[in-house]
């Protein structure tokens, strides 16, 4: 049964492509069930998709990345974050792998290396 996954983006562009790319047919174990443009909706929706699976980039109105990491874990302890931001210092990596996050993808990115991060975390 493959993972469900949720894509957290501000930037409509950056959805669509994720969610081309873990749709290519390439990830057979992944399947987007739904998008959010903030953590703000992501919490919203996230009690009904259920995903396992959570792509977030950190900066975001309304609410982060940051604040959305432990949220999102404490309504499923075990679903998988990879992050995907602009924010590449290593500092902003680490307090997110630290809060919870299992990886962390800088902006701009290839489809070849979010392939490669989306494959590591379906595992």
């Amino acid at each position: 049964m493959p993972l469900k996954l949720l894509i957290v983006d501000d930037s409509s562009t950056v959805r669509n492509r994720i969610a081309r790319v873990a749709g290519s047919g390439l990830l057979t174990d992944i399947q987007v069930m739904a998008q959010a443009r903030d953590g703000r909706e992501a919490m919203r929706i996230v009690n009904s998709v259920r995903p396992e699976l959570v792509t977030i980039d950190l900066t975001m109105p309304d609410l982060d990345g940051i604040a959305t990491i432990p949220l999102l874990l404490r309504a499923n302890p075990r679903v998988r974050i990879l992050v995907i931001s602009v924010l590449a210092d290593k500092r902003t990596a680490i307090q997110a792998l630290t809060l919870g996050a299992k990886g962390f993808l800088a902006k701009p990115f290839s489809d070849d290396d979010l392939l490669l991060a989306l494959l590591e975390l379906s595992d």
